[in-house]
């Protein structure tokens, strides 16, 4: 049988936190800064939770995360 691999991509973007929970960072923050808001800037800093509904393509990316 061949071994079970996770996702490179999803390794380096989502960490999985003790309660089972996902973080993940926020989107459209990397360029094309000039024309947002700051306050729309401001309300995408920090991580966010992957939300319930994507848990289940999250398991299927980290095998091993136990989710």
């Amino acid at each position: 049988m061949p071994k079970m691999k996770t996702k490179s991509s999803a390794k380096k973007r989502f960490r999985v936190r003790p309660g089972g929970t996902v973080k993940r960072g926020q989107a459209y923050k990397r360029h094309i800064l000039t024309k947002k808001s700051t306050s729309r800037k401001r309300n995408l800093r920090g991580a966010v939770n992957v939300h319930e509904t994507n848990l289940g393509h999250m398991a299927q990316m980290l095998p091993f995360a136990g989710l």
